[in-house]
């Protein structure tokens, strides 16, 4: 229940998974890792959290919720690897970035160093352009261009 409660489902509990959309559904699978790496830090080993796509299918207060829940799970001592496509969430969240692209590393590091125009067009093979809206200074990105 607890954990159901973290990913804010705690009053889903008696509904049937198949009744769930793909939002809940993913959230209550997040629920289910989160029951059983419950503690960040066990016998003072740090414990992971392997999250792939943690947030595509849900809405931006879900996203915020799972990406502060993973983020609250590092700041305790455990440690997460997640992949996402999302980089805005990306440069708000992780306090370091590996972009991969055909298989290959093409940078790694803070988000502000990696998540460039340079790197990020050379990953995605279309002009990228990395900005930052102030007053907080996280980067975002948008499409230089409608097409590839």
């Amino acid at each position: 229940m607890q954990a159901l409660d973290r990913v804010g489902l705690a009053h889903y509990a008696n509904r049937s998974f198949h009744e769930l959309s793909g939002g809940e559904a993913q959230r209550v699978m997040l629920a289910r890792v989160l029951a059983q790496v419950w503690v960040p830090v066990e016998n003072g080993q740090p414990r992971w959290l392997l999250l792939d796509e943690p947030v595509s299918s849900l809405d931006i207060a879900h996203q915020l919720q799972v990406m502060e829940l993973a983020r609250d799970f590092a700041h305790a001592g455990g440690g997460v690897i997640a992949v996402m496509h999302d980089l805005n969430l990306t440069a708000l969240f992780a306090d370091r970035v590996a972009v991969l692209a055909g298989g290959q590393c093409l940078a790694t590091g803070a988000p502000r160093d990696v998540l460039t125009d340079g790197v990020l067009s050379d990953a995605y093979g279309c002009a990228l352009r990395v900005s930052a809206p102030p007053p907080v200074d996280v980067p975002y990105i948008l499409p230089h261009a409608a097409s590839a």
